[in-house]
């Protein structure tokens, strides 16, 4: 048996991840963590390519998602 462990996979593709390429995103929301992702290069590549196109001002999806409030 080796001691070695399996490497975890990306929380996106579920592809094993390396250490040295893996990226974590945390969302924190009044200083408390609200969700944390460890992402490969490629699934970050990804989450920050939606999280621009939310994000801009004027751009079409930041317009049509998420413009609801709803509070409990």
């Amino acid at each position: 048996m080796s001691d070695e462990t399996e490497p975890e996979p990306c929380d996106d593709c579920r592809e094993p991840l390396t250490d040295a390429l893996a990226r974590t995103v945390r969302l924190t929301v009044d200083r408390s963590q609200i969700d944390s992702q460890r992402l490969c290069p490629e699934c970050f590549a990804d989450w920050i390519d939606r999280y621009e196109g939310e994000m801009t001002p004027g751009s079409d999806e930041s317009e049509n998602e998420g413009s609801e409030i709803i509070v409990d």
